[in-house]
């Protein structure tokens, strides 16, 4: 299951005890709406192990000009509360899963 990712619950989320992945998207962005079904299905496959979190850029404008987004959809993968990975742009679910499988 996805978790909305603000600026209030980022910290926590980072510093769980689970990897974490964030979406950082838009509501007007086709390539986030191309890959949300993805991204879902592979928050549900991972339930329990990974950490799945979608944020709105425009919502969270102070998370975005802190991780340097400036284009989206843009994915960063977290483990021990530090960046592991990062994706740009809309992929295939088999590079997001290869990807998911790195953090375990």
């Amino acid at each position: 299951m996805e978790v909305q990712v603000t600026s209030e619950n980022f910290a926590s989320l980072k510093s769980g005890a689970q990897p974490l992945v964030v979406d950082f998207w838009a509501t007007w962005c086709g390539p986030c709406r191309m890959i949300a079904p993805v991204i879902a299905e592979l928050a549900q496959a991972y339930d329990g192990r990974i950490t799945v979190g979608k944020c709105d850029v425009e919502e969270n404008e102070e998370l975005a000009e802190e991780f340097a987004i400036r284009n989206i959809p843009t994915i960063l993968f977290f483990k021990n509360g530090e960046i592991v990975d990062k994706l740009v742009g809309a992929v295939s679910k088999a590079k997001l899963e290869e990807k998911f499988q790195s953090l375990l």
